[in-house]
């Protein structure tokens, strides 16, 4: 056998060798990655509590943890179902962006409130304003 062609059979199963130590790295960093993202607790980033409340659902004293986008509305597939005529099918959104709170209103037929004042589009929210939807009342707080 001619000495080239050994030195680069040599080198493919080094390059070879190589990648598959590379690849074995790669998936040792993403497996312990996972396993330690599984073993944190999720904190939620703030919740709602309902301060006043006309309707059966939600009640007085309801709190709501909430993830970084919760809808909001009198539909089952909002993540906060406001079970009030006056609230629309899907009727505003409350998002985390960055480091604030933003509540935006979808349109709804009889408006969103902040702080007993109607907005239009999207309006910052601060920690312990209150937001309305029909005749339900929630109070922002901190997740705690």
């Amino acid at each position: 056998m001619d000495p080239t062609v050994a030195t680069l059979w040599l080198i493919r199963f080094l390059f070879l060798g190589l990648l598959y130590l590379f690849l074995f790295g790669v998936v040792r960093v993403l497996l312990r990655d996972l396993r330690s993202a599984a073993r944190e607790p999720v904190t939620a980033l703030g919740r709602l509590i309902v301060v006043a409340s006309d309707v059966d659902e939600p009640t007085i004293g309801a709190t709501f943890p909430l993830d970084a986008v919760a809808t909001l509305g009198r539909d089952v597939n909002n993540t906060i179902v406001v079970d009030d005529p006056f609230a629309s099918t899907e009727h505003a959104v409350l998002s985390f962006r960055g480091r604030a709170w933003y509540l935006e209103d979808l349109d709804s037929t009889n408006g969103t409130y902040l702080n007993g004042a109607p907005i239009d589009g999207l309006a910052a929210v601060a920690f312990g304003d209150e937001v309305q939807i029909g005749r339900v009342r929630f109070r922002l707080e901190r997740a705690g």
